[in-house]
């Protein structure tokens, strides 16, 4: 028999987790030594169902378990109160969810890692940040503002082949700097060109980055001082206005600069320490930093984020890996089934058929539309008046004296 016809979906979705390497994990740190009930790994499944989902609150789950049959079939479990799925969401460490995503990426990275949007450019790891806002009252460890709380995260991500995911993710209370993140974002590779906005300025960081041949494009600020070494020819029928080597701050290392304009008209100054680049192509690389604000939309539309689960560190940490794992499970279940569609319609297939055979699943989202449909007709004007005007003429009108009107 073959095995498509046994599996579910769900079962093949989170088969990438690999739960022996996982129980392992669980095991060497001890996690569900005490545990009676709901279990790591069972604890891991049920969340990601709930992403699925988009299940609200605990009590939501709760529900869930206790009225569904597939879902009890799915955990193990007939019931369990929001009280032990909060305790557990707490008392996860977050570094134990991390550890699962970072497993995730690499997998990614061995299906897209040969795949190259240029060969002369390598790999594009585009660095970006994104604020989740909380209630300060609620969540005071995690203080942004005098009114508000927030969890900000840090994240690099690679842009490869048309698809975006997370190569690494760092989250922490929202107050500190996007520039204090900068470092563990980076990867020292000469293959990687590294992609970020005005929010990572650091000029020593810079001139490291340039002795050490990693390879970045950025923005500068407006009140940067520039010092001109030489201006180069711009092509006029670019969209560059300038085009120089120069040298910003009191960085030691030269750079490549150009200017161009946004789609608003302002002004828009942009540096590499890569001097293979062309000035066109800087412009149209740093335009693809835009990916990771679509990523950013698309996970907080998407998956469940905006509502948490928990108030403390942990509960917190763990839910937004819990999504970051979600995305990645979405996009290598794409990847294997060979789905063409975007990855919303994936993510929304397996949401509904989670608990079909796989089979099934395979024949619904390949399925053909049963029929092509006309759409709204448009009515053709000029032939129809054409026509009646050929009757009038030839006094053949007796027709037009009827009450019943068809114009095809």
């Amino acid at each position: 028999m073959d095995n498509h016809t046994i599996k579910t979906v769900f079962k093949e979705y989170i088969h990438p987790l690999d739960s022996k390497v996982i129980q392992k994990m669980i095991d060497h740190a001890q996690i569900d030594k005490y545990v009676k009930k709901l279990d790591t790994f069972t604890f891991i499944k049920l969340f990601l169902y709930a992403q699925l989902q988009g299940l609200p609150n605990l009590e939501c789950i709760s529900q869930h378990v206790k009225g569904k049959k597939g879902v009890q079939r799915l955990v193990g479990l007939k019931s369990i109160h929001k009280s032990s799925l909060s305790r557990k969401h707490r008392d996860i460490p977050f570094e134990f969810t991390e550890v699962i995503l970072h497993h995730l990426v690499q997998k990614l990275h061995q299906i897209y890692g040969p795949k190259k949007a240029e060969k002369m450019l390598g790999k594009i790891h585009l660095i970006d940040s994104s604020t989740i806002s909380m209630c300060l009252s609620q969540y005071k460890w995690a203080n942004f503002r005098e009114t508000k709380a927030g969890v900000k995260m840090h994240t690099s991500i690679v842009f490869c082949d048309g698809e975006v995911y997370p190569e690494k993710m760092i989250i922490t209370p929202a107050r500190p700097a996007d520039e204090t993140q900068m470092g563990a974002l980076i990867v020292l590779d000469e293959d990687v060109l590294h992609i970020f906005d005005r929010g990572y300025f650091n000029f020593k960081k810079f001139d490291d980055y340039c002795s050490k041949n990693t390879r970045f494009i950025t923005r500068i600020k407006s009140n940067t001082i520039v010092h001109v070494i030489e201006e180069l020819e711009v092509d006029p029928s670019s969209t560059i206005t300038r085009d120089a080597i120069v040298k910003i701050g009191d960085m030691e290392n030269l750079l490549h600069l150009i200017e161009t304009v946004d789609s608003e008209g302002n002004k828009i100054s942009i540096v590499t320490n890569d001097a293979k680049i062309s000035a066109q192509e800087m412009s149209d690389l740093y335009r693809t930093r835009w990916q990771i604000e679509l990523f950013f939309k698309w996970v907080k539309q998407n998956l469940v984020l905006k509502k948490l689960y928990g108030q403390s560190p942990n509960a917190v940490y763990n839910q937004i890996y819990i999504a970051m794992i979600t995305f990645c499970l979405t996009l290598l279940m794409k990847n294997k089934v060979g789905y063409k569609g975007t990855l919303l319609k994936m993510f929304n297939w397996i949401k509904v058929l989670w608990d079909q055979k796989l089979e099934t699943f395979i024949i619904k989202i390949f399925k053909e539309p049963e029929r092509s449909s006309r759409g709204r007709r448009r009515l053709d004007h000029i032939r129809i008046f054409e026509e009646t005007l050929a009757q009038y003429e030839s006094g053949d009108v007796a027709h037009l004296d009827e009450l019943t009107y068809d114009p095809v």
